[in-house]
């Protein structure tokens, strides 16, 4: 470790300059960035989160919009996918129906998302990750869990004042600026990289977690979405601090193996390690409609081209899939999500989308819907997936057609060969979709 990071309780942000107790601006620099904590040069674990990741690539490629308010998304049935700053200020959150986002901010500029330059700015900052330490576990596009621990040697510096400067040199290399969050356990690496967007970094150590966490809603807790926090508030339970005071015998039997969550994040407990190359858990493809659909043969078509996307990251991951997963988003935005577990895995885009028809067909009652999805589970090896079906013999020449029509399209390009559901009857123009790899519970933009 440097004399700097041995010496003194706290360092400058901006100059790494090592800082006596008690300063508010840099000796050294005059900056007010300094950082300052009990457990500074002790803590390893780390989240990375990019600041407003996809309009920041936009504001660093266009300068003119640095001061205005930015919205990714497409079109207006479709949804935000991430707000600048500015725009989050009007109220802006990502998410959030299209019109709604206009509505708050209507001089905001709408720039429809851009994953290829996305996923490549996203590789470029994960790699650079990896310059750091070789635990590096991505929960998206633009985060990832750090491990540091025993990297003092390499790099002549405690994981504290290395990520300062990894941050240094993100927004020197690539354009952009990142939240850090350092702390002795994922959950609460998470929510110090929340605390203090943008440009944050804040740690949270061991001795101050109970207190830390106490006043906390219990929407903090990994897990408790909005429906759970509905069903802990009436049971009287609002705040973290409640929780802190329950038994984890009773918050079991009131909530079984999310009442063992409940009792260990509540305490700051969480001995779950970084783990690099953590596998998928889904792959999955939506798209929302510009106006609502509820006929089923127009349903179908978008199904039937959301199938081939979902079979074409299998086929490229080379893994399979034994659930099929259908999604489905009313007029009125209520979920509706169906499965079926298939004898056999599968990586054919025929089989994901016949299965999907199948649980279609009954959803299809009259419903408007505004968003239609497709995605397999349970992944697996594909060394099992397809075997020849013997009650369907046509399905081996469906396989044999689809696999001409995979040779095709990567010689020539995707439109190159269409089927009889979708060619004519919803051109890729007519709605705004999305590709997503679901690693660790979180949906993460995958290149294709």
């Amino acid at each position: 470790m440097t004399v700097a990071a041995t010496r003194f309780p706290g360092f400058c942000r901006d100059c790494l300059a090592g800082q006596p107790a008690g300063l508010r601006r840099c000796r050294a620099c005059g900056s007010p960035r300094l950082v300052y904590h009990d457990e500074l040069n002790d803590l390893t674990l780390a989240h990375i989160d990019c600041d407003a990741f996809y309009a920041a690539i936009e504001k660093r490629d266009n300068p003119e919009l640095a001061d205005k308010p930015v919205i990714i998304g497409g079109g207006k049935r479709g949804v935000v996918s991430t707000a600048c700053y500015i725009a989050r200020i009007h109220g802006v959150r990502s998410a959030m129906p299209m019109f709604k986002a206009l509505e708050a901010c209507p001089n905001a500029v709408v720039i429809k998302p851009d994953m290829e330059k996305y996923v490549a700015v996203g590789r470029q900052v994960r790699t650079m990750m990896q310059d750091l330490t070789p635990l590096v576990q991505p929960l998206s596009i633009d985060e990832a869990f750090l491990e540091l621990k025993g990297t003092e040697r390499l790099h002549h510096d405690p994981p504290a004042r290395v990520l300062a400067r990894f941050a240094q040199r993100v927004e020197r290399e690539v354009g952009i600026t990142i939240s850090i969050g350092l702390s002795y356990c994922k959950f609460l690496a998470k929510v110090a990289s929340d605390l203090n967007k943008p440009r944050g970094f804040s740690v949270i150590g061991a001795a101050e977690a109970l207190d830390f966490l106490r006043d906390k809603p219990v929407r903090l807790i990994w897990g408790v979405g909005k429906a759970f926090a509905e069903t802990l508030e009436r049971d009287g339970i609002r705040t973290v601090g409640q929780l802190q005071t329950m038994e984890e015998t009773d918050l079991m039997r009131r909530y079984g193996i999310m009442g063992k969550r409940l009792f260990h994040l509540s305490r700051g407990q969480d001995d779950r390690e970084v783990h690099p190359n953590d596998p998928a858990k889904s792959v999955s493809a939506e798209t929302t409609f510009f106006d609502d659909i509820s006929r089923y043969d127009d349903l179908v078509a978008h199904l039937r081209r959301l199938s081939e996307k979902v079979a074409t990251r299998l086929r490229k991951s080379g893994i399979a899939g034994h659930t099929v997963v259908l999604k489905l988003k009313t007029a009125d935005f209520k979920g509706r999500t169906r499965n079926r577990k298939l004898e056999d895995p599968t990586m054919l885009a025929d089989r994901i989308f016949r299965t999907g028809m199948e649980l279609l067909r009954k959803e299809a009652d009259g419903t408007k819907y505004r968003l239609i999805g497709i995605g397999v589970s349970d992944l697996t090896d594909p060394g099992r997936a397809d075997p020849p079906d013997l009650v369907d013999p046509a399905a081996a020449r469906r396989a044999a057609a689809e696999a001409a029509m995979n040779t095709l399209r990567d010689k020539f390009g995707k439109a190159s060969v269409e089927t009889g559901y979708t060619f004519g009857k919803s051109g890729p123009e007519r709605f705004h979709g999305k590709l997503t790899l679901k690693s660790s519970g979180r949906d993460e933009e995958p290149a294709e």
